[in-house]
């Protein structure tokens, strides 16, 4: 019994048609009966009588104004042909004056300025044609307050309204721009990485004959058809990583690299065959991790585009920790031509966004001589 209590209170809360067509048939029920007791009509004629005054009741949702239009019809007629048994008295049942009062409020509530007016003018006249004057006149004040507040409770409707899809579109707009700045971090983080292994991949392979002697030309071609496959494979690279700025997948997050990595990228470097001095003074302990990152980050580029830029040229890295971290790469100018391929030019504009993401300067230009100078200078310490 309480289940089946529940379900009915379930399906009317999601079906209001259904609750308004329960309320206009208990609004008809109770009509009904009771038009002998307020007006002189014939017994044949109650439910006629009944239903102009409460049916219209069933278009508050769907047409309020139409719902309105039709009950004034009744609302004029009846009082003409059928007297109340007071004289003097009220012209209309309760009931259907309820309903009246439900039309208009919804009428302000919903519909246009037209509708409003025209509402308004007719049920102040019905009232002043049909309603003794002092009574008239306070139901045009209470039908003024009525209509008002269905125009308040309209207006508060709207703004909030507009309030919640200003909301959304902003929480829309940041999860977006959350989304952009993750992809374009991820595509300039695969960018360092890839491009770095994959020119050292290249200098490798051009430099294997050179750096080995006495290399068959069968291995000497076939040093040459690796580094072409790896120049190719970094093309793609790079045109994947330009998509995925703008629209891909997200990454997991790795470990970031620290100082410790950065010496053993210099010596990696070194070992794929690119001419390479370093020196590094300082404590590396004293930088932290976020200082750190890019560091690696800005010392894989930079040692990425000499050899792709000035290949065969030497290149010489100065790291010094202090209170701030200054780094010099520097490299001369090229001996063999540079290594072919497509640069999406994100590799300065990408060292120079890190170097400012942890308030540190970078500087990268031709240098004296012909050959390319990266300058950096980070704060050693860093939040998070």
């Amino acid at each position: 019994m309480v289940g089946g209590a529940r379900r009915l209170r379930e399906y009317l809360g999601r079906s209001p048609d259904t609750v308004l067509a329960v309320l206009g048939l208990l609004l008809f029920l109770l009509a009904w009966p009771t038009v002998g007791l307020t007006h002189t009509v014939p017994a044949s004629l109650w439910p006629i009588v009944a239903a102009a005054g409460v049916l219209p009741f069933l278009l508050v949702r769907a047409s309020p104004f139409l719902g309105w239009a039709v009950w004034l019809a009744g609302g004029v007629t009846i009082p003409l042909f059928f007297p109340t048994l007071v004289p003097g008295g009220f012209p209309w049942q309760v009931t259907g004056f309820l309903v009246l009062l439900a039309l208009t409020f919804a009428v302000a509530w919903s519909e246009d300025r037209r509708e409003i007016a025209l509402t308004w003018v007719g049920t102040t006249a019905l009232f002043i044609l049909h309603m003794p004057g002092a009574i008239a006149s306070g139901w045009v004040f209470g039908l003024s307050a009525i209509m008002g507040v269905g125009l308040l409770v309209r207006r508060l409707t709207a703004s909030r309204r507009e309030l919640a899809r200003q909301t959304e579109e902003r929480d829309l707009e940041r999860a977006r721009r959350a989304v952009a700045e993750e992809r374009t971090r991820i595509a300039r983080d695969l960018h360092d990485v890839v491009a770095h292994r994959m020119s050292m991949v290249v200098v490798q392979a051009q430099s294997a004959q050179y750096r080995l002697g006495g290399v068959h030309p069968a291995v000497a071609a076939e040093f040459d058809s690796v580094a072409e496959q790896a120049r190719g494979a970094l093309n793609e690279v790079r045109s994947m990583l330009g998509v995925l700025r703008s629209d891909g997948q997200l990454a997991e997050s790795v470990p970031q690299p620290g100082t410790a990595e950065v010496e053993q990228l210099l010596r990696d470097t070194q070992q794929a065959g690119l001419p390479l001095d370093w020196r590094v003074d300082g404590d590396p302990a004293s930088c932290s991790d976020a200082t750190a990152m890019t560091l690696y980050r800005i010392v894989q580029e930079s040692l990425a585009n000499a050899s792709r830029h000035a290949a065969g040229s030497g290149v010489v890295v100065e790291l010094d920790y202090g209170e701030t971290v200054r780094l010099r790469v520097a490299n001369g100018p090229a001996r063999v031509p540079a290594t072919a391929g497509t640069d999406t030019g994100q590799g300065i504009p990408g060292m120079a966004a890190r170097a400012a993401s942890v308030g540190g300067q970078l500087r990268a230009g031709p240098s004296d001589g012909g050959g390319f100078e990266v300058l950096a200078v980070l704060p050693a310490r860093v939040a998070g």
